[in-house]
């Protein structure tokens, strides 16, 4: 008993730590000043109809959801084999290429993106291929910051998938392609869940890297944001933020209620 209460009493001020930038900004987007000052003059919705008649985010919003939904693809086609070969297979740099594969997690965004902006560089001059301010090169960005949140979610996923079962099916005659496809794939179905949505939310948000790769007239929404402070501070991107806020817990919800996240995040 006194353990419990001893861990809620460590666990409430992280989680208010945690909680309250999102109170407070969920707030400010209902102020009905321009400047925003406490306490608020009054309340008012006219931050969300400013922050949806802005092109800029309407624009930023589409090209975010497109280079995250197609980084997210290509990201767990490269990661559902690696995280398999990484589980289940004993071989040489085992380790070291899964460490490969997950640096992108501790190494810091700025650093990342400088890296990638000087790697496409090197191979336009080389190759000749337009990548410097390109629309694939900034996926190629965004793919390797999905793919360590993959392999994490999916190897957690196979790890707590029983193999015999795999090992009866091929028993009975199942083909290694229809194992996979019928057996393994349904079995790591919430570690695919939980690995496309937070695969999605880090591409969608980013900003630092995608700085360096973003060519002249594109410009995503976290940039759209940044851009728009330069010039105005105001609620209305209180009122993108409470937005995305609620889009992103919807699909949270949403997946949750489907496919347990409890059991691979």
């Amino acid at each position: 008993m006194s353990g419990r209460v001893l861990l809620r009493a460590f666990a409430a001020p992280g989680l208010t730590i945690v909680l309250l930038p999102i109170v407070l900004v969920s707030w400010l987007a209902f102020f009905s000043q321009e400047i925003p000052s406490f306490p608020p003059e009054g309340h008012s919705l006219r931050w969300f109809s400013a922050a949806f008649s802005e092109r800029k985010f309407a624009s930023g919003f589409l090209l975010s959801a497109e280079i995250a939904a197609l980084s997210t693809a290509i990201g767990l086609a490269v990661s559902i084999p690696a995280a398999i070969a990484l589980q289940r297979f004993r071989f040489r740099g085992r380790g070291t290429l899964g460490s490969i594969l997950l640096f992108p997690l501790v190494i810091p965004g700025v650093v990342l993106g400088a890296a990638l902006y000087i790697f496409e560089v090197q191979a336009e001059k080389t190759t000749d291929l337009p990548l410097i301010g390109s629309y694939a090169g900034l996926v190629i960005g965004h793919v390797l910051i999905v793919i360590p949140w993959c392999i994490k979610l999916l190897g957690v996923s196979l790890s707590g998938l029983d193999r015999g079962i795999e090992e009866a099916a091929m028993n009975l005659g199942a083909k290694p392609w229809t194992t996979f496809r019928r057996i393994l794939l349904p079995g790591i179905r919430p570690g695919l869940v939980a690995a496309s949505l937070f695969g999605f939310v880090v591409s969608f948000g980013n900003l630092e890297m995608t700085l360096f790769l973003v060519g002249p007239g594109q410009s995503t929404l976290p940039i759209a944001i940044m851009q728009y402070l330069e010039w105005k501070v105001d609620p209305t991107i209180a009122a993108v933020s409470v937005v995305q806020i609620v889009l992103i817990g919807a699909a949270l919800l949403l997946t949750d209620r489907y496919v347990s996240l409890s059991r691979v995040v």
